[in-house]
């Protein structure tokens, strides 16, 4: 018992590097940038407050669990905004493998039977194909987005982010498993768009 705690808070020292990952998008009142740590905390309470929302067969706990970890590979990799560069950067076979060895690595710091819980976990959310997962990736976008309105565009302005991007590499995998969620955004954050000729 006394060598898996201390294989446990090793891993629990670990993650708090989270809280030390910046992200291209700003909170709310635009005062300074996210953390990673803040982000999945966040995400963890979008999937309990918008679980009616969610498709049949989504497992909601699950989906907080995926949400706690999904961003830890961030602690080796760093944060890669999804606009940064036209997007070549974000989900490139470089970085998926640098986040992937850094999941095995983290990860592995757990007693073996939670290394490999929360290794599959985290493959199930980066594959994004059961109905779970979808969710959990629909609200990984959605929450990026209405910070960045509620900071008067954020990582938008930033990144000089035009509707037509947004729409192809956020609004697409919001609408792919929250539909609903995806219209009402939409219907918020274009009007920022237009005023501003993007």
């Amino acid at each position: 018992m006394t060598e898996r705690l201390a294989t446990q808070f090793a891993f629990l020292a670990e993650v708090e590097k989270l809280k030390s990952v910046t992200r291209a998008t700003p909170i709310h009142d635009a005062s300074r940038p996210e953390n990673s740590a803040e982000h999945s905390w966040t995400l963890a309470l979008y999937a309990l407050v918008l679980a009616d929302q969610a498709a049949p067969g989504v497992d909601v706990l699950r989906a907080v669990r995926m949400l706690l970890i999904h961003d830890i590979v961030e602690i080796d990799v760093g944060d890669v905004p999804i606009h940064l560069a036209n997007g070549t950067a974000h989900g490139s076979a470089e970085i998926q493998a640098a986040e992937l060895a850094a999941a095995k690595r983290i990860f592995g710091i757990l007693p073996k039977d939670m290394a490999d819980e929360f290794q599959a976990l985290w493959e199930e959310f980066e594959a994004n194909e059961t109905p779970t997962a979808i969710y959990a990736k629909s609200l990984d976008r959605t929450q990026p987005v209405l910070l960045n309105e509620q900071a008067g565009g954020g990582s938008w302005v930033d990144y000089d982010v035009q509707w037509e991007e947004l729409e192809t590499r956020v609004g697409t995998k919001i609408a792919r498993g929250l539909p609903g969620v995806w219209d009402w955004v939409q219907a918020r954050i274009r009007p920022w768009f237009d005023a501003r000729g993007r």
